[in-house]
């Protein structure tokens, strides 16, 4: 008996395994295109739907796809409606890894298994590696379900197992079990794998299989759950609707096999060739059945989860929020969506920092005591930020992200950088006004005006720079470089103004020190900007932009002559 229980967990540990490394695999190595498909077609409930039954099909994990749109709406990407379709969707695909379950595969797992290690130790690129993974999980995966499958024809042999086993008789008590069970282990695929294997090997009754399967579609809803305590209060309804959507469907399925099982299954074993097909196939009908029923009233579960979670996200004060907003907790992490969730921070950030610089610039003129206090308070927080982001995209770094995501990490790390830098030229103003206000420094009429001009071109290369960044868009990139240009030129043209001011004793030296010295900060802000719109661009492009800058120059050059 000890022996068959060993065996089991052997087997299931090498099952479980096996399906981190596929799903961990897929995400690396597809993991950006297919969180592309879910921004991009998400937009109908009915295609929402399809995009989330084919990717909970690639990824092999309702609860990986779950996560990853708990994530997309924490980080705003995605809105509830949209999600819903996703979530629906999902829970159809994973009854996938089922289906393939009960084809019985063992007989190849050793062919996949050393491909994908073959692949792994011998093959250098990145890509064709993380695909490797996933034939090598595959692999894994159905050597752990043939290990299983022999530990179990033993179970029938002990009578003190099959007492326990011929004992659940109870729907209720099944529907327990399915969903505890699934809770533990986190995978609703798992735990119906199992149950397929043990209705292969005559140790449960394919009536009470039924019902355990309909806990573990309740006990997969666990993973969002957790994902959805730390993250915005439309997160924690992403996950409510994963688990309505279960709960209302077990409720329903409940009933339907109260009254009809025997034509349910009269049915599934007509369409199967033994007790783990029938499972299997169970699996998915009921799925589907579920989301047949419950799609057209997708909005209404929405609307309930708002009754359920009431109320808005708190407003954060400038001084109080030294906290990261789209950054979740490490049970909250996906690799798909970790890019995504960084991306959205630094857009933040950049934003504080460009109305701080706008602060500063107004307490500079009206030497407002409550609006210099506020930029050294939200400057503390641009610097928190930067620190909280750049240790996490450390982190991220050595976690394994998709192949396309880590080409993006040093730029990240830059536009931090770029960022931080920005609110400390917003500081430098701050310190300029209160000069001003402790010295009693005048600024002429004239000096205003040119320092509205310079800050107004400076607002927008920095609101054309973050859109860019935030949607990944060039088509502003012209437009950047040519304002860069402007910059620069305005630049050399106020200081030398102001150089002729002082010359004819119109400015003090005290005023025109801080003149020069907000200009020249201003168009180093100009050129932060510019360096944040150039992160979403590649190293090919790169020096193309550079070549287009010199030819914006020179025609600039010809225009002024």
């Amino acid at each position: 008996m000890a022996a068959i229980l060993l065996s089991m967990a052997g087997g299931l540990g090498l099952f479980l395994f096996g399906m981190r490394l596929m799903s961990e695999g897929i995400e690396k190595a597809a993991g950006a295109k297919l969180r592309s498909i879910l921004e991009m077609f998400t937009k109908n409930r009915f295609i929402g739907m399809i995009v989330g039954v084919i990717f909970t099909a690639i990824i092999q994990s309702s609860s990986a796809c779950t996560v990853l749109v708990v994530t997309f709406v924490n980080s705003g990407l995605m809105t509830l409606y949209q999600a819903a379709g996703i979530i629906f969707g999902a829970n159809i695909g994973t009854t996938v890894t089922s289906q393939l379950v009960s084809f019985n595969l063992s007989k190849y797992a050793p062919i996949f298994l050393l491909v994908g290690v073959i692949l792994i130790m011998f093959c250098k690129n990145t890509t064709v590696q993380k695909w490797a993974e996933v034939l090598a999980g595959f692999g894994v995966l159905f050597l752990g379900l043939s290990s299983m499958s022999s530990a179990m024809s033993g179970l029938k042999d002990a009578p003190a197992v099959m007492n326990v086993l011929e004992s659940l008789t109870s729907p209720v008590l099944a529907i327990v079990v399915g969903t505890v069970l699934t809770a533990i282990i986190q995978s609703s695929s798992v735990t119906v794998s199992i149950i397929l294997l043990m209705a292969n090997q005559g140790l449960l009754d394919l009536h009470i299989c039924l019902f355990i399967i309909l806990g573990c579609n309740i006990g997969a809803c666990a993973s969002a759950l957790l994902a959805g305590l730390t993250g915005r209060k439309d997160a924690m309804r992403a996950a409510l609707i994963h688990l309505l959507f279960n709960v209302i469907g077990t409720i329903i399925m409940y009933f339907m096999l109260k009254v009809g099982i025997e034509q349910i299954i009269t049915m599934l074993n007509a369409i199967s060739e033994n007790p783990g097909r029938c499972v299997a196939n169970a699996h998915t009908i009921f799925k589907i059945f579920q989301v047949i029923i419950l799609l057209p009233f997708s909005n209404y579960i929405v609307k309930l989860t708002y009754l359920i979670v009431p109320g808005d996200d708190e407003s954060v004060g400038y001084r109080d929020s030294f906290q990261l907003q789209y950054i979740g907790a490490r049970n909250m992490f996906s690799p798909a969506t970790a890019i995504v969730e960084v991306t959205k921070e630094l857009d933040r950030m950049g934003s504080l920092a460009s109305e701080n610089l706008n602060r500063a610039m107004n307490a500079l003129i009206t030497l407002d005591e409550e609006d210099i206090e506020e930029v050294y308070a939200v400057e503390k927080n641009i610097d928190f930020l930067n620190h909280a982001i750049t240790d996490y995209l450390v982190k991220i770094n050595q976690t394994g992200l998709p192949v396309e995501d880590t080409k993006s990490i040093g730029n990240l790390f830059h536009v931090a950088n770029d960022i931080e830098r920005i609110g400390d030229h917003a500081e430098n103003v701050a310190d300029c006004a209160k000069q001003r206000k402790e010295t009693g420094v005048g600024i002429s009429e004239q000096a205003r005006t040119e320092l509205g001009v310079i800050l107004d071109k400076v607002n927008t290369i920095m609101q054309y720079s973050l859109d860019m960044f935030r949607t990944q868009d060039e088509s502003r990139l012209r437009d950047i470089l040519v304002l860069e240009d402007h910059i620069d030129r305005l630049e050399r043209e106020l200081q030398n103004a102001h150089v002729e001011r002082l010359t004819r004793n119109e400015c003090t030296p005290e005023a025109g020190m801080i003149f020069s010295d907000v200009v020249s900060g201003l168009e180093r802000v100009a050129d932060h900007a510019t360096n944040i719109a150039f992160s979403v661009l590649d190293e090919e492009e790169q020096k193309k932009i550079h070549n287009m800058k010199k030819l914006i120059h020179e025609e600039e050059n010809r225009i002024d002559e």
